[in-house]
């Protein structure tokens, strides 16, 4: 696998951190969570519970190792010491200034191991007048406006259901530059430290509105963008039955296509039409599509050719086509628990895949294993 001769010290927790850990995990990385003896990852005690750890946990630790170690013990210090020796990569998500009060900073580490590539991912960077600041998911989307532009116009921001500065500005962005740190590496032999900020990751996602801000100086205005609800083209319809259908007809074509299913040519022009004229047509479109159900609709409309989709549930998103097509929601055996059903890896590889080899770890499984070991 890609990164089959790699290893990896994980000392994060919760879901940052492991889901840049498990993206390496599932191509081959060998991940080793060092947990506290007493606590462990807090993801653990989530609900619900597939055994003794959470739903959570078991999907984001998979194909990982687990040790136990009290790094503010000298015992345990030795230990990581140890460790690091041969290791790849550290990464933790503490905030600024922990892990030089324990000792394993990466100064301290690189003094080790000058080829040590460590990762600190944390919400708002290693400097700063945030970067000592408590903060979560919602705050870091707060600072960087993203949450300002979330919602309808007129309403208060609304929070997003999934976590993305999490995910968007902070595992991925490690991960990335996990891989570029590695390949560095190679052309110079020393490792390098990764300062990841959430913040930082998503003022980087706003490619679409900040530019036209920092060139025009207008703000954007929540639920009037282009795409956040600005064009009747790019907005979702309650349907006769309740549901509802996203339209994604951004292109003329696409809009064309939608026009004429509705039966409705006359706003084929209007695409582009100021804002006052988009909030007529929303309410006329609404209108048209509460006639039908969501099944008539998706009958109706051209299969390929009309950037239309059903707002779907989880229980649909398991049972349909393209994600079972994709693996995206795969079954894998678990030795206590039996077929449990996990999500699928996203990033597809032709030649080298990223696979489900092993179940998420108990706290401290691995302890004996790695620590008796003289290489790994």
């Amino acid at each position: 696998m890609p990164l089959t001769s790699i290893r990896v010290l994980d000392l994060t927790r919760l879901l940052p951190g492991p889901y840049c850990t498990m993206l390496l995990a599932d191509f081959g990385a060998e991940v080793i969570k060092i947990e506290d003896p007493k606590v462990g990852d807090y993801a653990r005690d989530y609900e619900p519970k597939l055994d003794e750890n959470s739903a959570i946990f078991h999907s984001l630790n998979r194909n990982k190792k687990s040790i136990c170690l009290n790094l503010k013990s000298a015992e345990g210090k030795e230990c990581f010491f140890s460790l690091v020796e041969e290791a790849d990569v550290v990464i933790e998500s503490f905030r600024p200034g922990v892990m030089k009060k324990l000792g394993i900073d990466y100064e301290t580490l690189k003094s080790m191991n000058p080829g040590i590539i460590y990762c600190s991912i944390t919400g708002f960077g290693q400097q700063g007048p945030y970067a000592k600041k408590a903060g979560h998911d919602i705050n870091y989307i707060s600072y960087a406006g993203l949450l300002h532009l979330m919602g309808e116009s007129g309403g208060k921001p609304v929070i997003p259901a999934v976590q993305i500065a999490d995910i968007g500005g902070g595992a991925y962005p490690a991960a990335l530059g996990i891989l570029l740190a590695l390949i560095a590496r190679e052309k110079s032999g020393s490792g390098q430290f990764i300062d990841i900020s959430m913040m930082d990751g998503i003022i980087a996602w706003m490619q679409t509105v900040l530019p036209h801000f920092m060139a025009t100086n207008q703000l954007p205005k929540r639920g009037e963008q282009m795409l956040s609800g600005g064009l009747a083209c790019y907005e979702v319809y309650e349907t006769k039955d309740y549901r509802w259908i996203a339209v994604g007809a951004l292109e003329a074509k696409f809009w064309k296509v939608f026009c004429n299913t509705i039966g409705r040519d006359d706003f084929i022009p209007l695409q582009q039409a100021p804002l006052r004229e988009q909030h007529r047509l929303k309410y006329e479109i609404q209108e048209i599509i509460s006639r039908k159900t969501l099944d008539e609709w998706l009958a109706i409309f051209p299969k390929d050719e009309s950037c239309i989709s059903p707002v779907q549930t989880f229980a649909e998103l398991i049972d349909d086509p393209q994600v079972k097509e994709r693996e995206m929601i795969k079954e894998t055996y678990h030795p206590s628990l039996g077929t449990i059903k996990q999500i699928g890896i996203p990033i597809k590889l032709s030649k080298t895949p990223g696979s489900f080899r092993n179940k998420a770890p108990k706290i401290g499984e691995h302890t004996e294993e790695v620590l008796k070991r003289k290489s790994f």
